[in-house]
């Protein structure tokens, strides 16, 4: 016998997107209510604050109720419980207002300690994540994720919890108070709230894809912005403003639309809400009106029911601003939260020792490195670095002598083989004692904001005034220095902007000056500086070399002529090794880079 077919019906592509978007805005809250978990003592006063605001603001009405039933009539009415009624009305305020002031203090405490928190976890990632990721995005972006994003998921938090959980009260609370009056009105009431919710609902799903497509596209104008001032100098000198501008207006442009809509969205829950509000309070009105004809109620509690249906409503206006500011919070909790959850490096092993004693003795054996799976780039790389040895790598660019610096350092991890450091794999050691062994100084300089004086002492923190003015002699720095402002306690500014680029490299020199580790690593470190200073320079190098281990990558081939070993790397592969006298009378590709140089400047001055 055959088995029917059972047909599985197959969703839709928008319907399958829809769901992907609730289960992902349903883990990003779930995710926020984690972090919230840790305050939960603000939470529980926050809410018992709320309960007790809600309950005092809806007994104020009943007070009110009554004290109109004591005015009777012209000339007939009792001063004497109305005075009393007052005096009530007086403490219930009071205790109103401080409840609300608890309650704010609490919700305060709530939502800055989270973003604290998030904070605090975003950078920390930062300082964990692999190269590979920094490399692939823009700064600008990342800087948008934990500050503009952070504080839009602050606003959204803090207002959430300052109205939602007294709008929910409010309502749940109005409600028993009403019934407690009148039922048949209270049903009137009942009947209408739903379409508040629907206008809540619709209004909620279309300000989330929004509010998340407004946050990206702010993230990629910040990341513009920081590029374009960072590199201001290069555009203005090719004369780049023009495409600039005109990207910058393509992004504003689509962050532009994007924030109209959601604005748009978000702008029409006021006036809908209030619409429906007006429908409750003109049902509670007429129906009222009818019993207190009828006498089934005083005009008392007519007045009451009143003030209950205006506060009845008030909350559902709140509720459904909350929503489509939790959608905006949310859209950038999103975010924030991609950021965190970022596969981060690759994490020490338990049992990894600390290097000590460290000699130089360096080896690669048979390492694979590719930045892409596509993209090969070192294949099969072995050597063998002896103590004091300098090994110069050679080559053009992009043969892969940066990356030999970045697995030597372990800023990326090798994709086949390993580097051994004193016999030891350097996956199997701290990336703090592996790092704190070598100096380096590279072609790009990086200086933090800061006096001079912390920037040569980031190496060794407790460095004597003395060892930093012998460093930055060594480095040739002391002079300038010197002539700066006020010394070395001279603050600069981010990234060194008001020294030369020569001034920065210095300063950085002699930040390694002053640690003097036993390995080396100098990638075109005199690639900024005058020809006179450079040769200060390299006698102190070759001071500071003696005895240790140096890797050197230059493009100035003049310079490591004293190398003991000389890497010749050409399309991520050592095709030549040897010492300067070695390779120049091989006449192979080093001797051809060697010579080509000093031609191109024979050449030059031939023709002047």
């Amino acid at each position: 016998m055959q088995k029917a077919a059972v047909c599985v019906p197959q969703r839709k592509k928008g319907e399958s997107t829809e769901m992907n978007k609730k289960a992902k805005q349903k883990e990003t809250l779930g995710k926020v209510l984690k972090r919230i978990k840790k305050y939960w003592i603000y939470v529980v006063f926050s809410v018992l604050m709320a309960a007790v605001s809600v309950a005092l603001t809806l007994y104020l009405p009943i007070l009110t109720g009554n004290a109109i039933d004591y005015i009777l009539e012209p000339g007939k009415v009792n001063f004497t419980v109305i005075l009393s009624i007052l005096k009530k009305m007086a403490v219930v305020i009071a205790l109103t207002a401080a409840a609300q002031w608890i309650m704010n203090i609490s919700n305060n405490k709530i939502a800055y300690q989270v973003i604290r928190d998030v904070r605090r976890e975003a950078f920390e990632k930062i300082e964990i994540l692999p190269l590979k990721y920094i490399d692939q995005h823009s700064y600008g972006e990342i800087v948008s994720r934990v500050i503009a994003d952070v504080d839009q998921f602050s606003d959204g938090l803090l207002m959430g919890f300052t109205q939602l959980f007294t709008g929910v009260i409010t309502i749940i609370g109005t409600l028993g108070f009403m019934l407690s009056v009148n039922v048949g009105i209270t049903l009137v009431v009942v009947v209408i709230t739903p379409v508040s919710l629907f206008v809540a609902s619709f209004i909620a799903k279309k300000t989330y894809k929004m509010f998340r497509l407004q946050s990206e596209t702010r993230g990629e104008q910040t990341a513009l912005i920081d590029e374009m001032i960072g590199n201001q100098k290069v555009v203005q000198a090719f004369g780049h403003e023009k495409e600039a501008l005109e990207r910058f207006d393509e992004i504003n442009e689509k962050l532009g639309k994007y924030s109209l809509r959601a604005i748009f969205f978000s702008s029409i829950t006021n006036p809908a809400t209030r619409f429906v509000n007006s429908l409750v309070y003109t049902g509670v009105g007429l129906t009222g009106a009818l019993s207190a004809i009828g006498g089934r109620i005083s005009v008392g509690q007519l007045s009451c029911f009143l003030s209950y249906a205006n506060q009845y409503t008030k909350p559902f206006n709140e509720i459904s601003g909350v929503v489509t500011e939790l959608q905006n919070a949310l859209a950038c909790a999103a975010r924030i939260f991609e950021l965190i959850e970022e596969t981060p490096q690759v994490p020490e092993k338990e049992d990894a020792k600390v290097l000590q004693n460290v000699e130089g003795n360096v080896k690669l054996e048979h390492v694979k490195f590719s930045y892409t799976p596509k993209q090969r780039l070192i294949e099969d790389f072995n050597l063998s670095v002896k103590p004091g040895q300098r090994v110069a790598i050679v080559g053009p660019t992009g043969c892969g002598k940066t990356t030999m610096i970045n697995l030597l350092m372990r800023f990326y991890d090798v994709t086949g083989g390993k580097i051994l450091v004193e016999d030891s794999d350097i996956r199997d050691v701290t990336r703090k004692s592996l790092r704190t062994s070598y100096g380096m100084v590279l072609q790009d300089t990086w200086l933090k904001s800061g006096t001079i004086r912390e920037n040569i002492m980031m190496g060794k923190p407790d460095a004597t005034e003395e060892e930093v003015i012998q460093a930055a002699k060594l480095a040739h720095a002391h002079s300038f220095i010197k002539r700066l402002p006020q010394g070395y306690d001279t603050v600069i500014t981010e990234d060194g902007g008001n020294l030369s680029q020569g001034q920065k490299q210095i300063l950085c020199i002699a930040r390694v000056m002053l640690c003097l580790p036993p390995m080396l690593i100098l990638d075109e470190a005199t690639s900024s500086i005058d020809t006179r200073t450079e040769i200060k320079i390299q006698d102190a190098f070759a001071r500071m070399m003696k005895g240790r281990t140096s890797f050197i990558v230059a493009h100035r081939l003049s310079t490591i002529r004293e190398a003991d070993v000389i890497l010749v790397m050409k399309d991520g592969a050592v095709i030549e090794q040897g010492s300067h006298k070695t390779l120049m009378k091989k006449q192979g590709f080093y001797a051809t880079l060697y010579n080509s140089q000093f031609e191109g400047r024979q050449q030059s001055s031939v023709n002047s």
